[in-house]
């Protein structure tokens, strides 16, 4: 063989090596749940039971998820979105949990609802090394990346808000004789640490009672009139949104009018507020990250237009006045940026490393000023929120963004 034609031969060889190293470069990755066409996404809800009115959140996203798919799916992939009932039940959490990643085999779960039932998934998820990403619930610990690593929050965390209350009230009451109703579960004993801490040393002689519920009580009115009778002149209402009606209603009941604070969990008025009478609300506080799709201010608001215009489109049941849907609707934006940052990597591990990486990130149904961040140090997406007083049918914003700062 000639010089010459040795060369070709093997300018030829480095050029098959060449491009098939570039075609390994290029190659996608895949675990379980995800391919050339889909995307599987698993979730959890309460669509019964006693926190069935968070169940619309699985509803909005489900809708949300069907807007991507007809308008092309992420890099070209549809999503293929399950949920379960768990009727916010952890033993029940535990069973949707292990078919959605033995059964169905889906590539994450996204947005499973309430404190108890992510806490009975967090230590098989993560054994797993399934992402248990943007759980439904402000509890603290959800920021954990050292001990958890692939469990991540998104809204702002209980006992930041809560230390926001304190703030507010060590300044405007400082000498309030304070009661709290909280739901005897991790979520209610989340917040009231945050409370408790926000005070400080003046938790022990302004707070003149603390009343726990079951979850499991048809009503809590037996804790109201207990509260009232306490003399206090200040409420911190911690309860999900079928007790935080029934707290609305029985104070207007028995003529109780302390200063209230309503956690933001509650703040729905499709399904607190207007259940429980506009007269009886009026002056509650609460806090937001949220823009309410009531408030006139957002009328000619880009973001607003285009929750509009999904609702009519994909979710014309939807309550448009509930919080929940609008709370859906963003969280879902949050995934969909997610898994595009991913690329033709949808690894579970990849999914996290983006879900980490989040950088300044403005999603339309966020107040003004308020931003998703993460780090690989940081799993908490939201944390700022801004005071609201309820007036007429609305929420009225008030003050400046803030947030609590835990452990401060």
């Amino acid at each position: 063989m000639s010089a010459i034609k040795k060369l070709a031969v093997l300018s030829a060889a480095f050029g098959l090596l060449a491009a098939s190293s570039s075609s390994v470069l290029a190659q996608k990755k895949y675990d379980s749940g995800a391919s050339d066409t889909e995307i599987k996404i698993g979730n959890i809800m309460p669509y019964s039971g006693p926190a069935s009115a968070y169940g619309v959140i699985g509803k909005t996203e489900e809708a949300y998820f069907k807007k991507i798919n007809a308008e092309g799916g992420i890099n070209g992939r549809k999503i293929n979105f399950i949920s379960y009932d768990d009727a916010y039940s952890p033993p029940k959490t535990v069973e949707q949990a292990r078919k959605l990643v033995e059964s169905d085999e889906v590539l994450l779960v996204f947005n499973p609802l309430g404190t108890p039932p992510n806490t009975a998934i967090q230590k098989y998820l993560n054994s797993k090394k399934v992402p248990q990403l943007f759980v439904a619930t402000g509890a603290t610990k959800w920021n954990d990346p050292k001990t958890f690593p692939w469990t991540m929050g998104w809204q702002p965390n209980y006992q930041s808000e809560t230390i926001i209350y304190a703030k507010y009230i060590l300044k405007n009451f400082p000498n309030a004789k304070i009661g709290v109703l909280y739901q005897n579960d991790d979520y209610g004993k989340d917040y009231l640490k945050g409370f408790k801490d926000g005070l400080g040393a003046k938790a022990a002689s302004m707070i003149v009672m603390e009343e726990s519920y079951e979850v499991s009580e048809p009503t809590i009115d037996s804790h109201i009139v207990k509260l009232k009778a306490t003399g206090a002149d200040v409420f911190i209402n911690i309860t999900t949104p079928k007790f935080a009606a029934q707290a609305i209603k029985k104070n207007a009941e028995i003529g109780w009018k302390p200063t209230h604070f309503l956690n933001n969990v509650s703040a729905s008025i499709g399904a607190v507020m207007k259940p429980a009478g506009f007269e009886a609300s009026q002056g509650i506080i609460s806090s937001a990250y949220l823009k309410d799709t009531s408030d006139p201010q957002w009328k000619d608001d880009a973001g607003m237009k285009a929750f509009d215009e999904f609702l009519t489109k994909y979710f014309p049941e939807g309550n448009r006045i509930d919080g929940s849907v609008m709370f859906g609707y963003t969280v879902a934006q949050g995934l969909v940026h997610v898994l595009k940052a991913c690329g033709d990597n949808l690894t579970r591990e990849n999914v996290m490393k983006q879900a980490a990486n989040i950088k300044e990130l403005q999603l339309g149904g966020l107040l003004p000023g308020i931003k998703v961040n993460t780090s690989p140090t940081d799993f908490a997406p939201i944390s700022q929120v801004q005071l609201q007083r309820f007036k007429g049918e609305a929420w009225e914003l008030f003050g400046e963004i803030m947030s609590g700062d835990v452990g401060g």
